[in-house]
């Protein structure tokens, strides 16, 4: 296909004369055409001329002249034939698992799971009888703290809050700057309607809040009694 195209090119008026170009060449890297071999030389000369190798670097230095591409390693053959690696596939190992050390989950029902005694509805009843019967605003740490356990003043405070919540109990400070509670008439939808609206406290009761409030108020007893450690029992084992 080359060759066709070679022949089919055209300088001027004349075509391009492959055999003649291919003689030219020859001549120019040192080597002996057949015009020169027909003109008078021996076939030992011819012969001794043909054994001697082209000098193909000159050719290449005339064509390095006329580009600047960088000269790279060819094959006249093609590219070397590679052979395409197969990926051998991983296999891997299933894991078996001892069916003597597996467990299944124990199965609860609602009879296997024993409530502990110090639920929050029994707690918050509690704390609003107690405040009915003392009947008349009292301070509000005399009232939560517990000096023998910082942990049950937290949850009087928790229980206490439900109270205030649902309007039961009033939380006021008197004029002496000291926080008090006590039982209040529950609002009616009617006092809502007319524009009664409830309000939000933060209130930070830490370690040392506790261990202060004792000391300022002089503390002795708990004015809740002390609660049992709470237990509650899953299948077979109590948990507290």
């Amino acid at each position: 296909m080359g060759a066709q195209k070679a022949r089919a090119m055209k300088s001027g008026s004349g075509s391009f004369d492959i055999d003649e170009f291919i003689a030219k060449l020859v001549t120019f890297m040192g080597g002996k055409s057949l015009e020169d071999h027909a003109d008078g030389d021996s076939d030992e000369e011819y012969a001794d001329n043909a054994a001697r190798p082209l000098d193909w670097a000159k050719i290449g230095r005339k064509a390095l002249a006329k580009s600047r591409r960088v000269p790279v390693l060819g094959y006249m053959l093609g590219p070397l034939s590679l052979e395409q690696k197969t990926r051998a596939p991983i296999r891997r190992s299933k894991l078996e698992k001892n069916q003597e050390d597996l467990r299944k989950p124990q199965e609860l029902k609602e009879g296997d799971i024993a409530r502990s005694e110090n639920e929050t509805t029994k707690n918050v009843a509690q704390l609003e009888a107690i405040l009915t019967d003392i009947g008349e605003p009292i301070n509000f740490f005399r009232l939560v703290i517990n000096p023998n356990d910082f942990a049950q003043s937290v949850e009087n405070v928790f229980y206490l809050s439900f109270l205030i919540r649902d309007g039961k109990v009033a939380f006021e400070t008197d004029t002496e700057g000291e926080p008090i509670v006590y039982i209040c008439e529950q609002p009616s939808d009617a006092d809502y309607s007319g524009g009664l609206q409830k309000r939000q406290k933060v209130f930070e009761f830490d370690m040392a809040t506790w261990k202060r409030a004792i000391e300022v108020f002089d503390i002795t007893e708990s004015k809740i009694p002390q609660r049992p450690p709470a237990k509650f029992r899953l299948g077979d084992k109590w948990y507290g």
